[in-house]
Parts: C-alpha cells; sequence; structure tokens
C-alpha cells in the first residue's frame, strides 16, 4: 500500500475535523476520497478505502469488518440543526402519513424509524427521495426528512412550519447524545503503520478543529448560507468525541436498531489501536 485512502464526507459539520489537515496546518500522507456518507459506506464496503467516516448504523451493521478510530465521532448533545424532519403538521398528527428521506443518509431515516415507532407511535411510511429536487419541483410531501447542508438550507422553508429535531428529541427520550456517525478502519489493514500514522493525524486534526471552533465558525459561516452567530450556535451543539456518554448513545442507538429489526445482532464496539 503506497497512499491510505481516507473518506471525506463533504458536510460542513466536519471541517474541524478536516481543515487542519486539507490546509496542510496537520501534516499527513494520504488522500482523500469525497462523498456524501451512502457514497462512503459502499466504497469502504467494497476495500476501496482503508479509514472513513461512516454513518453508525453502517458500522453497526458491519462491525465485523472495522474497528472504530478511538474518540473520534460526529453527533450532538442537544439540537443538531442539521438532522430534521420539516412537517405541514405537528408530528404527533402523521400516523399514516408518507415522509420522503433523504437518499443520502441512513443513520437519520433509521434514527427517524425508531423515533417514530418507540417514541413517538405513529408509524407513518417512508419514501427515498431528493427532498430539494422535489420542493422545486413544486411537489410538498407532508413531511421530509433531510440533513446536512440540505438541513441547514431548508430548516427555514415556508410551507414546513413544524420541525422536529432529531438529535434533540434523542436525547428528551434517552438523555445521551446521539451518535450519527464514527470514523474507521478496515480490520484488514489496521495493523499497518502507515494507517496508524494516518489514524492519529485525523485524531490531531480533531483536536486543533475543537481548539479552534472559532475560527471554524467563520470558515463555515463564508462556505454557507449561515451567518458566523449561527454557525457558532450549530457547533455547540455538535459533539466531535467518543467517550463514556457518547459509547452509552451508541450503544443505545444499537439497542433500538436491533428492536426495530434494523439490524440482526449488537455487535460489540471494537477501537483501532494507535
Amino acid at each position: 500500500m503506497d497512499r491510505v485512502k481516507v473518506g471525506r464526507i463533504s458536510y460542513l459539520n466536519v471541517l474541524p475535523i478536516y481543515y487542519p489537515l486539507e490546509s496542510g496546518l496537520i501534516k499527513n500522507e494520504f488522500d482523500f476520497l469525497y462523498g456524501p456518507p451512502a457514497q462512503l459506506n459502499k466504497m469502504m464496503a467494497e476495500g476501496l478505502m482503508h479509514i472513513s467516516s461512516t454513518s453508525s448504523i453502517e458500522y453497526l451493521r458491519h462491525a465485523e469488518q472495522y474497528k472504530l478510530l478511538p474518540d473520534l465521532a460526529i453527533g450532538s448533545r442537544g439540537p443538531v440543526q442539521s438532522v430534521l424532519l420539516l412537517s405541514r403538521k405537528p408530528v404527533e398528527e402523521l400516523k399514516g402519513s408518507k415522509i420522503l428521506v433523504s437518499a443520502q443518509t441512513h443513520s437519520s431515516a433509521a434514527l427517524l424509524k425508531i423515533l417514530l415507532t418507540e417514541y413517538i407511535p405513529v408509524h407513518p411510511e417512508y419514501e427515498t427521495g431528493k427532498a430539494t429536487e422535489t420542493l422545486e419541483s413544486g411537489e410538498r410531501p407532508e413531511a421530509i426528512l433531510c440533513i446536512g447542508d440540505e438541513a441547514l438550507n431548508l430548516r427555514k422553508h415556508k410551507d414546513y412550519p413544524y420541525k422536529f429535531d432529531l438529535g434533540e428529541e434523542w436525547i428528551k427520550w434517552t438523555g445521551l447524545p446521539c451518535i450519527f456517525g464514527v470514523w474507521v478502519v478496515r480490520k484488514d489493514v489496521c495493523e499497518q503503520e502507515n494507517v496508524k500514522k494516518a489514524i492519529n493525524s485525523i485524531i490531531k486534526g480533531k483536536k486543533w478543529g475543537q481548539a479552534n471552533i472559532d475560527r471554524m465558525s467563520e470558515l463555515t459561516a463564508e462556505k454557507s448560507i449561515l451567518t458566523p452567530e449561527e454557525t457558532s450556535s450549530y457547533y455547540d451543539g455538535l459533539v466531535f468525541d467518543l467517550g463514556k456518554q457518547e459509547i452509552a448513545g451508541l450503544k443505545t442507538f444499537a439497542k433500538y436498531l436491533y428492536k426495530t429489526r434494523q439490524i440482526t445482532k449488537i455487535p460489540e464496539l471494537e477501537f483501532a489501536d494507535i
């Protein structure tokens, strides 16, 4: 293996982790491959990358292939703002309604199913599609699940007055952080020295981003429709660590995924040695 290939989700919420690496502030010797979560999940499964951010459900479904990078995740400890169910009526009135779910998401779609089955049991129907394109065509689904930059852009849409923030509702229900994504390394390469070196660089990137979060807020505002104040509020609600509370949140997510038959077993969490 010449260079380590690292999957990079192209969302603003992970800029604090990747900016110091992409800008050269923290030296590294790997190549980034960019894409939405679903695409990166597929590439990792096919062995086309060595390390990647991945949706939590993808890791839990295929934990036998991967190890977790220690103390690195993307989640929320309150309102996440970028994982939203936008609805034309209160969520409690969505019984039997059809919800359009972004094709970009795996974990958020699974979380929504948990919340609307176990927490607010309205048991709607789900249809996969593209939220922005659907709205631009003039269609107005009863409710839409959107994530990432699309959620930040659509959250003030005049036709969708009801907003159900999945991160906020999860912590209200469980009292734990909601972990949407984790970083994983393929087990078949995790002992290689250049892979361990890459893992350490990524973790250093996270720590640099956390220590310079005000600068990250400014940069994010430059790349989005959000103001610096809005991006600061956004980052305040996110977690980038995978400590005891976050691990408890991830395990609770796994428990409910199993209960709602979205995974076939609850795996043991394994971490890479670095």
